[in-house]
């Protein structure tokens, strides 16, 4: 097949996929917005395929994803973090920059819809156990594997 047909499949699965992450990018969406008037900033990152939203003054710290939007309380999202494995002392991993973690749950998010959170709090929720952690970890160092299963290992290895 040549690559227009490629193309054209890649657009609609991506209209498809933001169609049926849209339960969640609506909340996302609605926080970011009532984040503006108190100093968040906003841009377009097309290849996350996610709003992002900067500099938003509530919350815990870091990074949420809520379907296609993407609310960091940083100065920009373009910055090194620790993996899940590494914080949890498992090993030794290099910093990943947090905005391709956030992009693995932005994919994931459109993959899995509006089974997504219950999927994730089913495994484990915010946890270095949690396959959603810790394949968002995987692609954040690779470039790949941003689906949860089959699981990575638990010995904090991410390959």
């Amino acid at each position: 097949m040549s690559s227009a047909p490629w193309r054209a499949l890649r657009l609609v699965a991506g209209v498809l996929g933001v169609l049926w992450a849209l339960p969640y990018t609506l909340p996302g969406l609605l926080a970011g917005l009532s984040a503006l008037p108190f100093g968040a900033r906003m841009r377009l990152r097309g290849r996350e395929l996610a709003l992002v939203f900067d500099a938003v003054p509530f919350g815990p710290g870091g990074a949420l994803t809520l379907g296609n939007v993407i609310l960091h309380t940083g100065d920009s999202i373009d910055c090194d973090c620790l993996t899940y494995a590494h914080r949890a002392g498992l090993c030794e991993q290099p910093a990943v920059r947090l905005v391709d973690h956030e992009r693995a749950h932005v994919l994931q998010y459109m993959a899995l819809g509006p089974l997504f959170l219950p999927l994730y709090f089913l495994c484990g929720g915010i946890s270095v156990r949690n396959r959603f952690e810790r394949s968002a970890d995987r692609y954040a160092l690779t470039g790949r594997g941003w689906w949860p299963w089959p699981a990575p290992p638990t010995n904090g290895r991410l390959d």
